[in-house]
């Protein structure tokens, strides 16, 4: 899976705006959104929250997760346990990255939403790298990925899944195979 089709799953995530417009309900295959009244919060899908952004038709409010606080917990919370914590969001990097892309004016202190979400991506992506180091080093044949999103995953896919190939392969060429025998004549 690309990083382009994982942001398009995380576009599916809600988001709180505040309408400047009024409309009625808008029915969509996802289910529907509505009805938009001005000055009063609705919950919409991400693209759309980006889409009216874009078009000067809403402010969008930030998920209650990128608060700056929660973020420095979230973060000290990575740095003090040896496993995945469990994330924020499923699609929390992803759906930071759009945020902060189209809506900073928007959400406070967006810098240090910035560098904090980094922070933690960063502490996770080591913490992933260290796994699948001690996972190849001890040649094991299964792990347990608790607490990734979907992203983090897909960033060490390319090069784990190779790695697990050649060292199935490796093992298949030390093994003896069923007509030989263990002694020689």
């Amino acid at each position: 899976m690309e990083p382009s089709e994982v942001e398009f799953l995380a576009e599916k995530e809600t988001v709180t705006i505040i309408p400047n417009f009024s409309h009625n309900d808008i029915y969509l295959i996802g289910g529907d959104v509505g009805p938009f009244n001005a000055g009063m919060p609705v919950n919409v899908p991400l693209w759309m929250a980006i889409n009216l952004k874009q078009r000067q038709k809403c402010r969008i409010q930030p998920p209650d997760w990128m608060d700056v606080e929660k973020l420095q917990e979230k973060k000290q919370e990575e740095v003090d346990s040896p496993i995945f914590q469990p994330t924020m969001n499923p699609h929390y990097m992803e759906v930071t990255k759009l945020l902060l892309s189209h809506a900073t004016d928007d959400i406070p202190h967006a810098d240090e939403v910035h560098t904090l979400v980094k922070d933690i991506w960063d502490l996770r992506v080591a913490k992933l790298r260290q796994s699948v180091d001690r996972f190849v080093k001890d040649q094991e044949t299964y792990a347990r990925l608790d607490n990734l999103s979907l992203m983090e995953i897909n960033t060490i896919r390319p090069f784990l899944t190779p790695a697990l190939d050649q060292m199935h392969g490796l093992r298949m060429n030390t093994l003896p195979t069923a007509g030989q025998s263990s002694t020689q004549n």
